[in-house]
């Protein structure tokens, strides 16, 4: 067992002890891309990890090491070991996955630089969704410098060798270990992978090649668009300092909340408000839409709740010409401030009716509303 406080193995992997080959190498390869030095830069606590699984996987993929391994545990070393043959995690790697896959430790050439994605969120209106929008929008961001074009060398200096990773980008160092030499490869410091360091620095950009800039875009915005939606400005990123290719900018949509209109999909929903009267003897009313008015023809006798649909006075569909349709439920107003004569004609209305209200009852008019609201 382990004896020298070393995580074990197995649960470096996540494996169990008797786990098959197949699946310590599933599990060394899910682990070998969320560690991998090249898709971590940012974390500095990366390539240890990635350094201890690629340990663990040397030894739990190797059968002979195996069986020592779960006889002795890391003390194997002291009892013949796993032998002296050195060992590159970055070839363990790359025989894992049948070559690199994200060109890191074969020591050919420089890295290219890539630029850091933006994202930008843009709130826009109901109207916004059914018209669509150019809109404008400002952000700041590292852009190429305009001086150097990006290089970080003063006009009429070169870019010259790294002398620190010979041009390579990357620098490796070894470090002897129980199961032999472990060599590793790391971006190179002086020149931050790129191969070339400047001669004279750009007095501009201080050497670095970007500039924090303010920008003004222009954003086209196509109708039917929902929360959610993101456009994509290829180009519009961040610039890595010393050229390489610029990132991209996200912009992330919102639809505010409208005051009287509510959107499912492409449908959109209201209230229809309208008097005891007009839900009684019916005709024909203009209601107010998102693009203007439109008329409706109300049945006599329509009662709350009820829905009316006008096809086609929706939100349009992305890309197409078809629009979904408006929702209208009914909200029928019972009047609370009635004069005198109202009173009289809605007592004689009742009468008419042959309804048995007189003006002595406490519940006429909670009456009047539940015949008027259904209940």
């Amino acid at each position: 067992m382990d004896t020298r406080g070393r995580t074990d193995y197995y649960e470096v992997l996540g494996v169990d002890r008797d786990a098959p080959e197949t699946e310590i190498k599933r599990a060394y390869r899910r682990l070998g891309r969320q560690y991998h030095p090249d898709v971590n830069r940012d974390d500095p606590s990366a390539e240890e990890k990635f350094k201890e699984i690629s340990e663990a996987y040397a030894v739990l993929s190797n059968k002979e090491r195996r069986a020592q391994y779960d006889q002795y545990g890391h003390a194997g070393a002291g009892n013949g070991g796993f032998g002296g043959t050195p060992i590159d995690i970055f070839d363990i790697f790359a025989s894992a996955f049948g070559g690199d896959p994200f060109g890191f430790g074969q020591g050919t050439s420089a890295q290219a630089s890539v630029g850091r994605d933006m994202r930008y969120d843009l709130e826009i209106s109901l109207e916004d969704v059914l018209t669509g929008i150019d809109a404008e929008i400002e952000y700041s961001r590292h852009a190429a410098c305009d001086v150097c074009g990006g290089t970080g060398a003063a006009p009429g200096s070169e870019l010259i060798t790294c002398p620190t990773c010979g041009g390579m980008g990357q620098v490796r160092s070894a470090r002897n270990t129980f199961i032999g030499t472990i060599s590793t490869v790391q971006t190179c410091p002086q020149c931050n992978g790129r191969g070339r360091t400047v001669e004279k620095p750009c007095t501009e950009c201080s050497g670095n090649g970007v500039v924090r800039r303010s920008e003004t875009l222009t954003v086209t915005v196509p109708a039917g668009v929902m929360s959610g939606n993101e456009l994509v400005l290829r180009g519009f990123g961040e610039a890595p300092p010393g050229g390489g290719r610029t990132g991209d900018l996200y912009v992330r949509l919102y639809v505010a909340p409208h005051e009287r209109f509510t959107r499912k999909g492409d449908d959109l929903f209201a209230d229809l408000g309208m008097t005891v009267v007009r839900a009684a003897v019916g005709g024909k009313i203009t209601v107010e839409t998102l693009d203007g008015e439109a008329e409706l023809q109300v049945p006599a006798g329509t009662q709350p709740d009820e829905e009316f649909v006008i096809r086609g006075r929706g939100l349009p569909r992305v890309n197409s010409q078809a629009r979904g349709d408006l929702h209208l439920r009914t909200r029928v107003a019972i009047p609370r401030d009635l004069t005198p004569h109202q009173r009289e004609l809605l007592l004689a209305f009742a009468d008419d009716r042959g309804e048995d209200v007189s003006p002595e009852d406490p519940g006429l008019f909670e009456r009047i509303r539940n015949v008027l609201t259904g209940h």
